[in-house]
């Protein structure tokens, strides 16, 4: 595999920078590089040593140290990015929505939330599905008193058809007694004929266009766990329809890096077009931790130095909380011999995808274990 690297001096002085493409600053003009590297290998095969270490190399220099697309600014000690094309700015940070419905007592969540906007994560995540409705009706609670003003809030829907996406829009409102959220995603894109059923005549994008025109949605987007071929055959079904994504939500970690990568083959594109990346499963519910190979904050790090508009982290309790705040304060843009030597000693564990059941099981895949929410 032969990865083209350019060394050039930016303005900003930053030395190692790669380059693709024409001028100093770094935006993937040719992302389709990453997707001819990876053509070059078969889809399930591991990186070898020596073409892995390249392409960290490439990664952490296109995407992390001297890039300025991503750039973030301080509030307080949260650092924010922009979000896509859209105009806002979220913190680097979110918390997640499924994990914050599962304390036994609903203060605790409502604490939790309100002591991570307070902290500076105005990013919000959720779904309708998440513990039955608990997770929505509880953060509703929680950006009661003016904390709604504060926040980008961000739900997801599971409903194929238009009748149930619009059902489950509206009871996503109700349960967080707002009248509109900024973004709503559709959720779990994870079988290759999800983007065909989203884009049906009379399916659930015409509900979500209809949201967005009442108020009810500020920007769409859609998330997915399974396989980045999925992803890039979303997003090549909306162009082919006209339609623009303003986020798309990604498994981003580090045993992604060796396996079914979406970092390498979605990321490039989401970013060429001007999509906001959302990261997700940094630590895969705590499974990659078990892998004895990487620490928590190396892992929120790790995905932080990706382009990721924000990287949601489950936070079940006020010690996560201030792991996350942790990661925020201390990350800085990693250099390349930082981003090699992690995915170095994450490579063996992570070359087959055992730590990454998402993507080689069905056991986080709500909407396989329940069929009737697709509508």
């Amino acid at each position: 595999m032969c990865v083209k690297m350019v060394d050039k001096k930016l303005k900003n002085g930053e030395r190692g920078t790669m380059v693709f493409g024409k001028g100093d600053s770094l935006m993937f003009e040719e992302a389709d590089l990453f997707s001819r590297a990876q053509e070059k290998l078969p889809m399930m095969a591991p990186f070898t040593r020596r073409e892995f270490l390249r392409m960290a190399a490439v990664t952490s220099l296109a995407v992390g140290a001297g890039t300025t697309s991503w750039a973030a600014e301080a509030k307080g000690e949260m650092p924010f990015r922009e979000l896509g094309k859209t105009g806002e700015k979220v913190s680097a940070i979110g918390l997640g929505g499924f994990h914050i419905g599962k304390q036994s007592d609903a203060q605790e969540s409502i604490r939790i939330m309100r002591a991570a906007i307070d902290g500076g994560i105005n990013f919000m995540d959720n779904c309708w599905d998440y513990n039955d409705g608990a997770s929505e009706s509880r953060m509703g609670k929680a950006l009661r008193d003016g904390y709604r003003e504060r926040v980008f809030l961000m739900s997801k829907i599971d409903g194929r058809t238009k009748a149930s996406a619009a059902k489950q829009i509206d009871e996503s409102l109700k349960r967080f007694q707002t009248d509109h959220v900024d973004l709503m995603q559709f959720h779990e894109i994870i079988r290759m004929e999800d983007p065909d059923k989203i884009f049906a005549p009379g399916a659930a994008l015409e509900a979500m266009e209809e949201a967005k025109k009442a108020g009810k949605v500020r920007f769409v987007g859609f998330t997915g766990h399974k396989d980045p071929a999925i992803h890039l055959h979303m997003l090549d079904t909306a162009q082919k329809h006209g339609f623009h994504f303003d986020t798309v939500q990604m498994p981003l970690n580090v045993m992604d890096a060796h396996f079914k990568s979406f970092a390498y083959q979605v990321v490039p594109v989401a970013v060429k077009q001007g999509i906001g990346v959302l990261g997700m499963k940094s630590m895969g519910s705590g499974i990659l931790l078990k892998s004895k190979t990487v620490t928590p904050i190396e892992c929120l790090h790790y995905a932080m130095n990706l382009p990721t508009s924000t990287v949601i982290t489950g936070i079940d309790s006020m010690k996560i909380l201030e792991q996350a705040f942790e990661a925020a304060r201390t990350f800085k843009p990693m250099s390349q011999q930082e981003v090699a030597a992690l995915l170095d000693k994450t490579a063996s564990a992570g070359s087959e995808g055992k730590f990454e059941l998402f993507k080689t099981s069905n056991e986080f895949d709500g909407t396989a274990h329940n069929p009737q929410w697709l509508g």
